[in-house]
């Protein structure tokens, strides 16, 4: 979004097609068919061949760091904002119906969706920012009824991080505002805690 926005307040047509190139680039090697998007895309230095997906903070690298797919519902939904460029509508309409149908009615998704015995049951910054990007998206599609279920869906997580087991409103010993975010589980670094982007 950072880039799109200093191209357009810039006119600067080049800050504008390097941040078409990387939306395109990332929808290529990042989100699979089934709309999941992987963390990481590894490229060979020399020749800019992409070269597998992989993760630091999922499960392994073929499984569905959750946070990562909010930021490419989001990111996605923003890039279409900005180009009106349709694949990248239906790319972030992919990766939002992923994390509805993996998280259902829990509304909170785990770390990972592909972890089988996770160590914390919610991520919340994940559900933070997939709240947001169901609420973009819900302005961006034409169909009323998607739009109307994404609408329903962002105001249902954020009803479930205000209950008393996510907002840490009445614990003034807690530092931040949801619980039960993960900052990087595979390091054991800010787990099951507030994190920033969760909270913003």
């Amino acid at each position: 979004g950072v880039i799109f926005h200093a191209a357009q307040q810039t006119g600067h047509p080049e800050l504008a097609r390097v941040a078409v190139e990387h939306c395109l680039t990332s929808r290529r090697t990042l989100v699979r068919g089934d709309g999941s998007a992987s963390h990481e895309a590894i490229f060979d230095l020399d020749t800019g061949q992409f070269l597998r997906q992989t993760t630091q903070q999922g499960w392994r690298d073929d499984a569905s760091w959750a946070r990562g797919q909010g930021w490419a519902m989001y990111g996605f939904g923003t890039a279409y904002r900005y180009t009106g460029d349709r694949r990248f509508l239906d790319t972030a309409i992919a990766c939002a119906d992923f994390y509805g149908e993996r998280t259902g009615d829990q509304l909170v998704s785990p770390n990972d969706w592909e972890e089988p015995t996770p160590a914390v049951h919610y991520e919340s910054s994940a559900a933070a920012i997939a709240a947001d990007a169901f609420w973009q998206l819900a302005g961006l599609v034409q169909d009323e009824v998607k739009a109307r279920a994404y609408a329903d869906y962002a105001i249902r997580i954020l009803v479930r991080l205000a209950e008393d087991d996510f907002l840490a409103a009445d614990d003034p010993g807690w530092e931040g505002v949801l619980k039960h975010g993960t900052y990087h589980e595979t390091k054991n670094l800010g787990v099951d805690e507030s994190v920033m982007w969760g909270d913003y």
